[in-house]
């Protein structure tokens, strides 16, 4: 049994990630400020189904300060046997996510992002803890990548605050590798959604507004494509990146770019409510495809994909119609 710190352990991808940490015997130490960047009743929701498993504890600390998380390395420190690590692992979902909302407010994704990387970082190696684990973005890539991304990419110009905090975090990564042996491995994932996914992303909203009626925001004509990847896949390919592997960047992907529209109509269909639509321009900062080249993921973890778009779309439609007393209440933030 290993010792995980894991940030952002109330978030959608985290929290699935500490779910199968727990059925493998592992113990899960979890922080998360539970800020407002989405309604914070959906983390409370996530992090209840946690609550009260043998071997995971969570904490409520903020990764951007220092004095919180050097306190949390020392107390699990203090709980192992000299000479030990308090962790075999960080792993750091912890992130300002969202292209939009950044553009509003770069300075709590440079904070979040960049510098609470840093932090956590620098505390690995102080503490002798010798792998990180960090998420980054499919964001990264641009209109003038060629498709289907590769890790191997120029991403020098982030088309978002957000992309480049990740960015800074990436490289922050290598040099600690560089300079103190750190063993870590970045995961580029590419547009995550599931069962109480984030209500600031489009499954989430489509599912709510189509199942009650509402008209949906389609920035764009539809026709943009997102390499959709199930949350189960992305944190089991998160899992699977726990090995040494020096230092690694690495897409997790769909592998099967799915146009908007087609998301749309087969909620549609799952819910059996005619989607109403109204049309905004699109972003600047929002690329028109994005597509997974995951031949690495494949190469070095053995990871694809199991879950298709179709059966994808059904667990999330089955799981609001399971959870409405959550899922209608829940502030979906700006359109």
């Amino acid at each position: 049994m290993n010792r995980y710190l894991l940030t952002g352990c109330a978030g959608f991808i985290a929290s699935k990630v500490a779910e199968l940490l727990l059925e493998s015997g592992h113990e899960v130490v979890g922080v998360d400020n539970l800020n407002d960047a989405y309604d914070p009743r959906l983390k409370q929701w996530r992090l209840a189904q946690l609550v009260g498993r043998p071997n995971f504890v969570s904490h409520t600390a903020d990764i951007a300060e220092l004095a919180e998380m050097e306190a949390r390395f020392a107390a699990d420190a203090a709980s192992r046997p000299h000479g030990h690590p308090p962790y075999a692992a960080v792993i750091n979902l912890a992130a300002r996510a969202g292209v939009r909302p950044s553009v509003k407010d770069p300075w709590v994704y440079e904070r979040t992002n960049a510098a609470g990387t840093l932090n956590l970082l620098d505390l690995c190696r102080r503490y002798n803890v010798t792998k990180f684990v960090l998420a980054s973005t499919s964001s990264l890539y641009g209109a003038h990548n060629p498709i289907p991304f590769s890790e191997d990419a120029d991403t020098n110009r982030p088309l978002s605050p957000y992309a480049a905090s990740k960015k800074g975090a990436e490289a922050m990564a290598y040099t600690y590798h560089h300079l103190h042996g750190l063993d870590v491995t970045v995961f580029r994932y590419f547009t995550v959604y599931g069962p109480a996914g984030r209500p600031d992303m489009s499954v989430f909203r489509f599912v709510r507004w189509i199942s009650e009626g509402d008209t949906i925001t389609v920035f764009g004509d539809g026709s943009q494509q997102r390499d959709f990847t199930y949350v189960d896949d992305i944190a089991r390919g998160t899992i699977a990146g726990l090995k040494p592997l020096g230092y690694e960047i690495i897409n997790l992907g769909g592998d099967r770019p799915v146009a908007l529209h087609e998301i749309i109509s087969q909620i549609g269909q799952l819910t059996g409510r005619g989607p109403l639509i109204e049309y905004r321009d699109a972003h600047p900062a929002d690329v028109p495809a994005t597509w997974a080249n995951v031949a690495k993921a494949r190469d070095l973890l053995g990871w694809s994909s199991q879950v298709g778009v179709e059966e994808g779309l059904r667990r999330c439609v089955q799981w609001y119609q399971d959870n409405l007393d959550v899922a209608r209440t829940i502030d979906l933030g700006e359109r």
